[in-house]
């Protein structure tokens, strides 16, 4: 890719002529690139590209190629958990979905709090995704914390009866957080249509629409594994 010909699916102009709301706007989830450059593509959206990176004094090509990267990048491919041992498959799930969680909590909070602020006042809707999401980020992070430090290294570990029916226990409470979990995703799914915004939406908006999209994805991934995979074969090692 060169500052000369790359171009976007949504025009003709070189991506450095761009301007950054243009960028974000035809593909919400370049928002990350922009964050993580500290480069805003709301307020300060109508900036090109070029001219962004020039008051931020960033490499122009490094830019472009954290966004090339960023618009191609494939979905997971499909892993075979079954023929991974329980160690293999609780390492994926850490370095995958906790993870994107780690990654992707923060900078959803940050952008809910922001377009509940700027429009929430006219879409009062907007302060309940904010509301449903801190409260649901907290629980996920938590979760996932619990998980690391405590139920996925136990499970590593040689059990007698008393063990398998704590483990047991276990497996059922956090399998009730994964219920909970789920039901605040629906929530946040009819607050924001789908995650479809409107069509007056700013950038800031719509990358929180498609930031949420994303994690939807990617629990019911790691949930999946952890319900009809991981736990089940615990259970069955355990009996």
């Amino acid at each position: 890719m060169t500052t000369d010909t790359t171009t976007t699916h949504s025009t003709e102009l070189p991506l450095a002529e761009q301007t950054v709301g243009e960028i974000v706007a035809g593909n919400p989830n370049l928002s990350r690139v922009f964050q993580s450059f500290d480069i805003g593509f709301c307020c300060q959206g109508k900036l090109t590209l070029g001219k962004a990176c020039e008051r931020k004094g960033i490499d122009l090509q490094k830019m472009i190629n954290a966004l090339d990267a960023e618009g191609s990048r494939a979905p997971e491919s499909e892993i075979n958990a079954a023929e991974m041992s329980l160690s293999e498959l609780t390492s994926h799930i850490v370095e995958t979905h906790h993870g994107f969680l780690r990654s992707e909590l923060p900078r959803i909070h940050a952008m809910a709090e922001r377009v509940a602020q700027v429009h929430g006042e006219h879409t009062p809707s907007l302060v309940e995704v904010y509301q449903v999401f801190t409260k649901m980020g907290q629980t996920m992070a938590e979760h996932a914390r619990h998980e690391e430090s405590t139920i996925f290294p136990a499970l590593a570990e040689p059990q007698n009866e008393a063990d398998a029916a704590t483990r047991s226990q276990q497996i059922d409470a956090i399998m009730k957080e994964h219920e909970s979990i789920i039901d605040s995703i629906s929530r946040l799914r009819e607050l924001t249509n789908s995650y479809q915004p409107p069509a007056e939406a700013c950038n800031t908006y719509r990358a929180l629409f498609a930031g949420l999209a994303d994690l939807e994805a990617d629990t019911g991934q790691h949930f999946h594994l952890e319900n009809n995979v991981l736990f089940p074969a615990v259970l069955e090692r355990a009996s």
